[in-house]
């Protein structure tokens, strides 16, 4: 399987792409950072993270994307930027027609350092070797971007399979009225 993943961010948003099976290790395909400028407008930052990512995802050809899932912070503004820029991050996979799916900061940190509360640098230090790259993927927001995309590889064909079950057992007890 091969996963887009997204940290999204509107002066800097992350994307890796991974590819992998569950229970093995994980290949890198490339990372990069899109940037804008903050003293553009902020539908000339959007339409460009928009373009960039559909590039993206149009050159790497993923089964999938993984967004991170906007939380709350202190600085308003900051997560206003992060939520729109999410929302472009989880358009450019539905455009495409790829399964989108998004994960709190704190699976992402669990699914690859096996703790929640991890910090950056556990992160990043545990993308590095799971990925077996001989440097850390810099800046952190490529890191995370592969973080998101080894966690849905990892947990997301559970996950579907979970929310497929639920569908299929509603829908039985539906029909059985």
């Amino acid at each position: 399987m091969r996963v887009l993943g997204i940290d999204p961010g509107l002066t800097r948003c992350g994307v890796g792409v991974v590819e992998g099976v569950p229970g093995r290790p994980c290949k890198l395909v490339g990372y990069y950072v899109v940037y804008t400028d903050p003293g553009d407008d902020i539908s000339l930052r959007l339409l460009h993270l928009d373009r960039s990512l559909a590039e993206l995802v149009a050159e790497h050809k993923p089964d999938s994307v993984a967004v991170e899932r906007v939380f709350s912070q202190h600085n308003v503004r900051t997560v206003m930027g992060t939520a729109q820029a999410s929302a472009v991050g989880v358009l450019s996979g539905a455009r495409a027609g790829l399964p989108v799916e998004t994960y709190t900061p704190s699976e992402v940190k669990a699914a690859v350092t096996g703790s929640g509360t991890a910090g950056k640098a556990q992160v990043t230090a545990m993308v590095t070797r799971l990925l077996s790259l001989d440097a850390p993927p810099k800046p952190a927001d490529a890191a995370d971007a592969l973080a998101l995309a080894i966690c849905h590889i990892w947990r997301g064909g559970t996950r579907a399979r979970i929310q497929a079950a639920a569908v299929a057992a509603a829908r039985k007890g539906a029909r059985r009225r």
